[in-house]
C-alpha cells in the first residue's frame, strides 16, 4: 500500500469552516510544491473546484485535498496541518522528509 498524507483535526475543521463560506462553497483544498521560498521550495494552498487528472484525492471526514502528481513526491507521508500562533494562523505540512524548514512553515528543503 502507498504511503499517503494524513490531515489533522485542526486542518479538516478549518477547512470545513471556510468551504461552509460562499466564496468556498463545493471547493477541495489543493497543496502544491513549487521552487523558492527561503528554504528552496514551498509549499501552496488554494482551492479548487476542479480534480486534475494527476492529482492524488485525500479524504477525511467530508474534506477533500488535492495534490498533484509532481508535488506528491515531496510530501507523501507528511501530515497537513492548520497552525495557530501568535505569527497566525495558516495551513503547512508536518513533512518527515523535509531536511529544513523556514520559521513559518510555508517553505523547505530536501536534503
Amino acid at each position: 500500500m502507498e504511503p499517503g498524507i494524513t490531515i489533522s483535526d485542526s486542518a479538516v475543521r478549518r477547512i470545513r469552516e471556510l468551504t461552509a463560506t460562499e466564496e468556498f462553497a463545493g471547493m477541495m483544498l489543493r497543496v502544491s510544491v513549487s521552487g523558492g521560498g527561503c528554504s528552496g521550495f514551498q509549499y501552496g494552498f488554494s482551492f479548487d473546484d476542479d480534480k486534475k487528472d494527476d492529482d492524488h484525492i485525500i479524504e477525511r471526514d467530508v474534506v477533500t485535498v488535492l495534490i498533484d502528481d509532481m508535488s506528491w513526491e515531496f510530501v507523501v507521508g507528511s501530515e497537513l496541518h492548520f497552525a495557530e500562533e501568535l505569527i497566525g494562523s495558516y495551513f503547512t505540512m508536518r513533512n518527515p522528509n523535509a531536511a529544513s524548514t523556514c520559521g513559518c512553515g510555508t517553505s523547505f528543503s530536501i536534503g
